[in-house]
């Protein structure tokens, strides 16, 4: 949880730092070690990892192996070799990685590698000893690292290559008895730890944008109205509040669950489902701000993250396969409470034991279908309600659907057996109606922790309900409608969704309630400064004179109406905002604290409206120009030119 906090508040700041935190604490050196390490791994590296001693990456991805990562082509051969006199067993390791993380500056690589034994050195009976995971110096003889990838950000990413790169047994991680076993290794870590940063990235990134767009479409006016008050810009402001309530809930909740275990169907709904929120998230603030959010330069809050998306979407399970095969595909088997036991049976051949499983599958299968008739004739009426306050109805809604999708798990796999993983999109949509309901979940806890008494809080709740229901619901109706073995998909509907699909997207209403609310200091932004989980920014940095006009149009909103109205309509003349003021004084429309408050207010207003404007020599060669300026600075000033790098 503090992990999740710390990247969250840093990535609020900087993307590129918050990456640089990530990889250490994610996949990398440290986490396997922390877990699998020998004693003396764990006293040198630890301690060195967390001062900063050490700076770590991890070697996976290559330019033969993306998404199949356990299809990996680099090779290390066990053999013997002669150091210092002194005949030592072995690593002979040639390899080639790409797209590895802090590679440029790192001091300690973690390397994943096919191991083989083709002398029998080790004493095993096959020569495939399978994937292993070991720590290369950044001195070995034969490394070759140091370039850089340009993802489009600062963040140091950069291929790692070695030829005949030898390393002593004792630098395999966990020592000797985890050879083959990194792969298990790596998929452990890996789960627990795309649960923990790219979510806590991705809520950064949409609490960040709550505040700063919500506060660019109450300060933006146009036609004399704030832009947050035209129907047209609330739905993409709502779609930014709702979605950022879903991530901070859904962040919250897998980060305390991750305290006590790795769910791994979880993490990789997480993963998916986050950076997706997050991609819509910055679609429409960029889409609110307009052009403030396409001008590069310094005043320019949206174009770094906006350059990075893609990193986050690719990175640790890219999305379509992350979708496609894993949520749903990984849980079909491992959560069913009878398949994995039948297949153990069947392979040990133990009869009794399988026909035991059998018929409990086939007892469950069968009150599975009852429940699901029952919810789905009633429109969930017949489920429990845990709770009775004001969103109660939401959990017989997600009782009904969670029926739903257990009967259609089952019989996907009844029907589809192993033909199941290659019907990809059949799997997605289960997977789909899945992570809805774990993020409709997550929202319920989130609002009975912390905002039971508040309206502000159960208006995000119900507009991030609204949204997670109806995109599960239309996920199950394309699932039975689709179904690819003929008349199952027909009968499924007409058991589940005997009247159509039953929940629909946030109503206007929902949706013009939040985005007023979004245009106001309310509950939700309060708190979300006030737990520190956002970087506001100090006076001379773009968020944090976005967001201190914001503060002051709160206090000067009603003399601020009131001045605009009067000046619209000619009630107040002059051709600049100082006469203006000044005639709304003599008027008696305004006292003279509200003028010196409104003219501190415009003020700012205008500022934070501005866009960064550049000599043309800096457009065509910025670093050359900024060499230029520099060298002319240092001879005016007497002093000999830097060299240039």
């Amino acid at each position: 949880m503090a992990q999740s906090h710390v990247v969250s508040k840093i990535a609020t700041r900087s993307i590129t730092a918050a990456v640089t935190v990530m990889v250490p604490n994610s996949l990398g050196p440290g986490e396997l070690i922390q877990h699998y390490g020998t004693d003396a791994q764990k006293e040198y590296w630890l301690p060195r990892l967390a001062r900063g001693q050490e700076i770590p990456c991890f070697g996976l991805t290559g330019p033969e192996v993306g998404s199949d990562a356990s299809n990996i082509p680099d090779i290390g051969v066990v053999c013997k070799r002669r150091i210092d006199g002194e005949e030592r067993v072995g690593i002979r390791l040639s390899f080639n990685k790409r797209y590895i993380t802090l590679a440029p500056v790192a001091t300690v690589i973690g390397l994943a590698f096919r191991l083989r034994d083709p002398e029998g050195l080790l004493g095993g009976e096959s020569e495939d000893c399978g994937i292993t995971c070991a720590l290369v110096p950044r001195d070995a003889e034969g490394l070759e690292i140091g370039r850089r990838h340009y993802p489009g950000g600062a963040f140091m990413n950069g291929p790692i290559r070695g030829e005949d790169v030898f390393l002593p047994l004792d630098a395999v991680i966990g020592g000797p008895r985890m050879i083959g076993r990194g792969w298990r290794m790596l998929v452990e870590c890996l789960s627990a730890g795309r649960g923990i940063s790219l979510p806590a990235l991705s809520a950064a990134c949409g609490l960040g944008m709550y505040g700063a767009t919500g506060a660019y479409a109450a300060i933006r006016r146009q036609f004399n109205v704030a832009v947050g008050r035209f129907e047209g810009v609330q739905a993409p402001l709502a779609r930014i509040g709702g979605l950022a309530y879903t991530l901070e809930a859904s962040r919250a909740l897998t980060a305390s669950a991750l305290e006590h275990c790795a769910p791994s169907v979880v993490t990789a709904i997480m993963k998916y489902h986050t950076t997706e929120m997050m991609r819509q998230v910055l679609i429409d603030a960029m889409d609110i701000h307009g052009g403030r959010g396409i001008i590069m330069g310094p005043r320019n809050y949206l174009a770094v993250p906006w350059q990075h998306l893609p990193v986050a979407i690719t990175v640790e399970g890219a999305n379509i396969m992350t979708r496609s095969l894993i949520i749903f595909g990984q849980g079909a088997i491992r959560c069913h409470p009878y398949v994995r036991a039948e297949m153990d049976a069947a392979a040990r051949n133990d009869l009794v034991d399988f026909d035991r499983q059998l018929f409990g599958h086939l007892g469950y299968t069968i009150n599975r279908g009852v429940r699901a008739l029952a919810l789905g004739w009633t429109g969930g009426r017949l489920a429990r309600r845990p709770s009775r306050g004001a969103l109660s109805h939401y959990y017989r809604h997600i009782e009904r659907l969670s029926a739903a999708l257990s009967l259609c798990a089952d019989v996907a796999l009844g029907t589809l057996g192993g033909a199941l993983k290659l019907r990809e999109a059949t799997s997605a949509r289960l997977g789909d109606v899945l992570s809805q309901l774990y993020m409709a979940s997550a929202v319920l806890h989130f609002y009975e922790t912390h905002g039971q008494h508040s309206r502000d809080h159960l208006v995000h709740a119900r507009w991030a309900l609204d949204n997670a229901l109806a995109q599960a619901g239309e996920a199950l109706d394309t699932f039975c409608r689709n179904y690819p073995v003929p008349g199952v998909g027909r009968v499924l509907r007409l058991v589940l969704l005997p009247f159509g699909q039953p929940y629909r997207r946030p109503s206007d209403r929902s949706t013009t309630d939040l985005a007023s609310l979004m245009l106001t200091a309310n509950d939700v932004a309060r708190e979300i400064r006030d737990r520190g989980l956002v970087y506001v920014g100090e006076a001379d940095e773009p968020t944090g004179r976005l967001l201190r006009a914001f503060d002051m149009l709160q206090d000067v909103q009603a003399p601020y109406e009131r001045f605009v109205k009067a000046v619209s309509k000619g009630e107040v003349e002059g051709g600049d905002i100082e006469s203006q003021l000044a005639g709304a004084l003599s008027e008696g429309l305004l006292t003279t604290a509200e003028t010196d408050a409104l003219r501190d207010y415009e003020r700012m207003r205008h500022d934070v409206i501005l866009t960064d404007d550049f000599d043309p020599e800096y457009v065509r060669d910025p670093f050359g120009y900024r060499h230029s300026r520099l060298v002319r600075a240092e001879k005016a000033d007497g002093k000999a030119p830097r060299a240039t790098s």
